[in-house]
């Protein structure tokens, strides 16, 4: 008999290892076996953002989130937010939507099942059986009636479940990249709005575009263009690329107007990742009588310039009611990357004070959900009214933001490209794609029963790893 692990998978039941870390095999992204092993061992133990909690402001609210063919009702109760199985005890049917997207407030009617009529309440009690005197007593004990629990955790604003009773807390599995998120104000800031799309590739492929900012030349050549220097000095100046090298004789006042058309290229083309009132503010000191205050030379005077922005932000939007943290301030005691990967589907990306959000779910092995949110601070009173359901777009829609629009382009015509006869591997960078051969490899970790610790453990190493290196995992 084959030797198994943990989870009663056999040891060689990974058909498509990460044998080199710098090589990630290609059937990864399109193989069922592969998908099916995700399936099975790495989406029952990890911990997934479920919903954001803006969305469930009052008591008995509640909303669904399914994900793989297991659907989860999370309600906010009189003692917090819960998470359950959305299934009947019955006969199994969903009791709360089932369309994968549904909500509604529970705390009047609670939950009833359309098919029999069977119903709970928000703490998952059963409190109705019709036709209660049709049934064996032992099958309608109070305790196996009851809705199965789901663990639920928040953080950031937003809720996150794991079916797995014995994981690792959330903290424990992310790690110390929460408590700096945690600085920035993530705890406070609010959604705007929530695109979804269907995209024609498999969910890892749609996350690891944006895992590395080496793409930024090619994909998002506006970028690139505006502050050539920026990338050119991160990922190399070689002459095939766009955009001249920093050009050191070029005057403060220029390159100053570049980083205002960098943000307001960055706010168009993403929305929440700067958001329009912190455009408004950094061109406010733009102006000459900001300028000449500046260090002569560029190298000096940029960072200046942008710490005098940070703490405009910081001032003017506290005076609005808004409840920013101080830029300057966490820039140095907690620095966080332009994007930070929370394990295993969903994304932040941080700029001052406000955020894009991405959250990816698998539809098979080649489709997945893609969803983006803006998020931002807001004073009180004043908060936008909540989208409950996203807007759904074709992924080639001129609708969506330009940088998500750019990166589209590319996902699809990847995953067609992952099929080619002599396409075996992916081929890394080791210095800027590690991120993505380190959450591969933890996947592999997953499917191999690697004990939860490790996982816990190699997992906290993603925090702050975007644009980062390969790194030893522990097993």
């Amino acid at each position: 008999m084959a030797e198994m692990n943990p989870q009663g998978m056999p040891l060689s039941g990974n058909p498509f290892p990460m044998t080199r870390p710098e090589l990630v095999p290609a059937r990864r992204y399109y193989d069922e076996t592969f998908y099916q092993a995700e399936v099975d061992h790495l989406w029952p133990h990890i911990w997934q953002m479920a919903c954001r909690l803006e969305m469930i402001p009052e008591v008995g609210d509640w909303i669904e989130y399914s994900n793989v063919g297991k659907s989860v009702i999370v309600v906010r109760t009189r003692d917090g937010v819960k998470a359950y199985e959305n299934h009947c005890r019955h006969r199994g049917v969903p009791i709360a939507g089932g369309s994968g997207n549904a909500h509604g407030n529970c705390a009047r009617s609670g939950f009833i099942c359309p098919f029999h009529g069977w119903r709970w309440n928000m703490d998952g009690e059963n409190t109705f059986v019709y036709g209660r005197e049709l049934f064996s007593p032992d099958l309608l004990d109070r305790n196996e009636l009851a809705l199965k629990p789901v663990r639920c955790e928040t953080w950031g604003g937003c809720a996150f479940i794991n079916h797995d009773k014995n994981a690792p807390g959330l903290r424990e599995c992310l790690g110390p990249v929460l408590d700096r998120l945690d600085a920035h104000g993530m705890s406070n800031v609010r959604s705007e709005w929530w695109f979804a799309t269907e995209l024609p590739a498999n969910w890892k492929i749609a996350m690891e575009a944006f895992m590395e900012g080496y793409h930024v030349m090619m994909t998002h050549p506006q970028l690139q263009r505006s502050v050539p220097g920026l990338y050119n000095a991160r990922y190399g100046n070689d002459t095939g690329g766009i955009g001249l090298p920093i050009d050191p004789d070029q005057s403060v006042a220029d390159n100053i107007a570049s980083q205002i058309e960098n943000l307001e290229l960055l706010g168009s083309g993403m929305a929440g990742m700067v958001h329009a009132k912190e455009i408004e503010i950094a061109k406010e000191l733009g102006s000459d009588t900001v300028l000449d205050k500046l260090p002569p030379t560029v190298a000096e005077a940029v960072p200046v310039w942008f710490g005098l922005v940070q703490e405009a932000i910081t001032r003017k939007l506290r005076e609005r009611g808004e409840n920013v943290p101080d830029l300057n301030a966490v820039c140095v005691s907690d620095p966080v990357s332009a994007v930070e990967y929370i394990f295993p589907h969903y994304f932040l990306l941080p700029f001052f004070t406000s955020y894009a959000s991405y959250r990816i779910r698998p539809l098979g092995p080649e489709k997945c959900l893609f969803e983006i949110w803006s998020l931002t601070h807001c004073a009180e009173g004043e908060e936008p009214e909540v989208p409950l359901e996203p807007t759904v777009l074709p992924y080639d829609s001129q609708d969506f933001p330009m940088i998500p629009r750019q990166d589209y382009s590319n996902i699809p015509i990847q995953q067609k490209g992952l099929h080619s006869e002599g396409f075996e591997f992916m081929r890394l960078s080791k210095d800027v794609e590690g991120l993505i051969s380190n959450y591969q490899r933890i996947i592999d970790g997953y499917i191999a029963g690697e004990p939860s610790s490790k996982l816990a453990q190699a997992t906290r190493k993603l925090g702050g790893n975007f644009d980062g290196p390969i790194v030893d995992l522990g097993f």
